[in-house]
């Protein structure tokens, strides 16, 4: 109140001499407040933002003037307070992204029959190119039906016959060699001169283009059991892991051409993504029901999740990755066999205590409820604690 009568009591003419200071927010002079109408010729105030320096508690015993600080400074506290996900978000990883253009396409190939008949075509044309150059053996010739050599004797072989074949035998080197046998569970990747050309996953007998560079991959479903893997748990504890993935190449261009080697690859993300999901829980809880690594089957798709997200950028498909084994390191293997078994044994005697205790209690509620005995608090103790030490002795031999 005091603050603000003051502020009243002077002239609208002296901005700059008194202004109202608060908490919370920044100075704001007096003029800005108490003014109707803007005067010809005065200076714009320049917009300031609002900055929090500290939070007090009130102290004032007016009411108007604390009641106004406190909302005051609740508003700017809740302006300046980030949220509570922003404090704890956790940036998303960066997931590599491979070369468009060694995405996998189909290539172009024909049936083996094409090249079946380019290649005994391109042969006969060799025969009878040898025929015609005279160059043709008697008895060879007689084989194929044709004429000796001796009807073409004293011609000279001439360009014609030299590019006949030539080209005969060029057409028959391209059929035969051409010629591939597409298995099941087997692609080949074709390259020319470095440039991916696209991919045969047809089976049979075809015609491949004897140019191009063929690169056999395996596209079937496939496992792999990795090596005991060393990690930590959310305590620091050591531990040794084994992991079974099921997978198989999905793109064999990214697969072969996207990487050096798609299966080291996968091993490197392997441990990687083990390592990063194993260490958000313990191995163990000793002392309550909390979430821990013997739930084989949500760590299990924790690491399915995050193995097949950075897998797939190399064109691998993961299916399942599941931890078969998760033990303790030989190093502190015995000391937290111990503690585990010290854990268990105290919440064994305190389920059994829990249980004597509520027995002792029903048997006296029971015996004085009924009116069959009546007790005093001596002798209500005395009772008590010979029940108590009779029904753990019970559970004990048990």
């Amino acid at each position: 109140m005091g603050t603000a009568a003051q502020a009243q009591s002077q002239s609208p003419e002296q901005p700059g001499r008194r202004v109202i200071q608060s908490e919370a927010t920044t100075e704001i002079p007096v003029h800005l407040l108490f003014r109707d109408e803007p005067e010809a010729g005065a200076a714009k105030a320049v917009p300031v933002a609002p900055a929090v320096v500290r939070r007090r508690p009130v102290t004032g015993t007016g009411t108007g003037a604390g009641t106004g600080a406190g909302r005051t400074g609740a508003g700017a506290g809740e302006r300046a307070r980030p949220p509570v996900g922003a404090a704890r978000a956790v940036p998303a990883r960066a997931v590599p992204e491979p070369d468009p253009d060694c995405a996998e396409r189909p290539a172009r190939v024909l049936p083996g029959a094409a090249g079946v008949f380019a290649g005994a075509a391109g042969l006969a044309g060799c025969v009878l190119g040898t025929w015609w150059a005279g160059v043709l053996p008697e008895t060879a010739a007689q084989l194929v039906g044709l004429p000796g050599p001796e009807g073409l004797a004293g011609e000279r072989i001439g360009a014609g016959q030299w590019a006949s074949l030539a080209g005969s035998g060029a057409l028959s080197l391209f059929g035969f060699g051409g010629l591939a046998r597409g298995r099941v569970g087997r692609a080949w990747v074709l390259t020319l001169f470095g440039r991916y050309r696209g991919t045969v996953r047809r089976t049979g007998l075809l015609w491949v283009n004897p140019l191009l560079l063929r690169r056999r991959v395996d596209v079937r479903l496939r496992h792999w059991r990795s090596e005991p893997m060393a990690v930590v748990d959310r305590s620091g504890v050591a531990l040794r892991v084994v992991v079974l993935v099921v997978w198989r190449v999905r793109d064999t261009g990214r697969a072969l051409l996207a990487v050096e080697d798609h299966q080291e690859y996968l091993r490197e993300c392997v441990e990687a993504a083990t390592a990063r999901v194993l260490s958000r829980l313990p191995a163990d809880a000793f002392h309550d029901d909390a979430p821990t690594l013997r739930d084989a089957e949500a760590v299990g798709e924790a690491l399915t999740r995050a193995l097949a997200t950075e897998a797939a950028a190399v064109g691998v498909e993961v299916f399942s990755a599941q931890p078969t084994r998760i033990e303790y390191a030989p190093e502190v293997a015995a000391a937290m066999q111990r503690r585990r078994v010290e854990a268990l044994d105290a919440r064994h005697r305190d389920s059994v205590l829990t249980s004597v205790v509520d027995s002792v209690e029903d048997t006296v509620t029971r015996l004085t409820t009924r009116g069959l005995v009546e007790l005093d608090d001596y002798e209500r103790k005395a009772l008590v604690k010979d029940l108590t030490v009779a029904f753990y002795t019970g559970h004990g031999e048990r």
